[in-house]
Parts: structure tokens; C-alpha cells; sequence
């Protein structure tokens, strides 16, 4: 069994953001050299997360609008201490933070809908993804 790993480095200009990555995921799979395994998508910040869902533009405002009721901005707790993104933090949980896909024959094996983006709920600063593939 061998491993790769590269790190993806995010700034965003919005606070909030759904950015595609699956094309640099599929470059870094390629890249890997792997054939059979898993490919682990992980954001490595608090108040960001990984989605795969499909890429269309009503679905993207549905799912802020989903997190915004279930997760609104607001007056929490974890702004006593001086923050200002509790809700960040909650809509990290609803998402998850990271994702595990499989690679068959040196390729990402998504659905035919399926892409992959990083969720950035508290941007504006650097952050960054860790991307790990797994196999032979």
C-alpha cells in the first residue's frame, strides 16, 4: 500500500463560499499514481467543510438557505469569547469536514452528478484542505 498527499490553500473573498475542487482532486489522484484505493478530502479548519452534492447553482442557494435556518447568524455562546462565528462552527457539523471517495482504475469513482466542492462558513483568511490518496 502507498500514499500521496498534497495540502490545497484557501482565501477566500467572502465570508461565506462554495467552491468546486473535484477537477484538482481528479489532477491530484492522477498525480498519485494510484490505481485501486481511497482518496480522504479534509478540511482542516473549524468553520470550513467538504460537500459532494451536485453542481447547480439552485441547489447551491437551497443549501444556504438550509444551514441559515438551521445554523443562523446570531448571538452564541462562543462569541463571549471574543468570536464573532458561532454559527460557522455549527454549519461545519452539518456538513462534515471532510469526505472519503473511492478510486478505481486511477480515477475518481463519482456518481454521474456528483462533484466536490469546499464550504468555507467564516473566510477571508488562509485556510487549507488536506487530500490524502490510499491503495495500490
Amino acid at each position: 500500500m502507498k500514499s500521496y498527499t498534497e495540502y490545497l490553500w484557501f482565501n477566500t473573498k467572502k465570508r461565506k463560499e462554495l467552491i468546486r475542487i473535484t477537477d484538482t482532486i481528479e489532477e491530484i489522484v492522477e498525480k498519485s499514481g494510484i490505481k485501486e484505493g481511497l482518496c480522504l478530502v479534509s478540511a482542516m479548519h473549524i468553520t470550513a467543510g467538504i460537500i459532494v452534492n451536485d453542481d447547480e447553482s439552485g441547489l447551491h442557494k437551497d443549501i444556504w438557505e438550509w444551514l441559515e435556518k438551521l445554523a443562523p447568524v446570531g448571538d452564541y455562546n462562543h462569541h463571549w469569547t471574543g468570536e464573532d462565528n458561532g454559527d460557522a462552527h455549527l454549519k461545519r457539523i452539518l456538513t462534515h469536514h471532510q469526505v472519503v471517495l473511492p478510486v478505481t482504475n486511477g480515477k475518481l469513482d463519482l456518481g454521474p452528478w456528483e462533484q466536490i466542492f469546499y464550504a468555507e462558513y467564516d473566510g477571508q483568511r488562509r485556510k487549507r484542505v488536506v487530500v490524502k490518496v490510499i491503495g495500490e
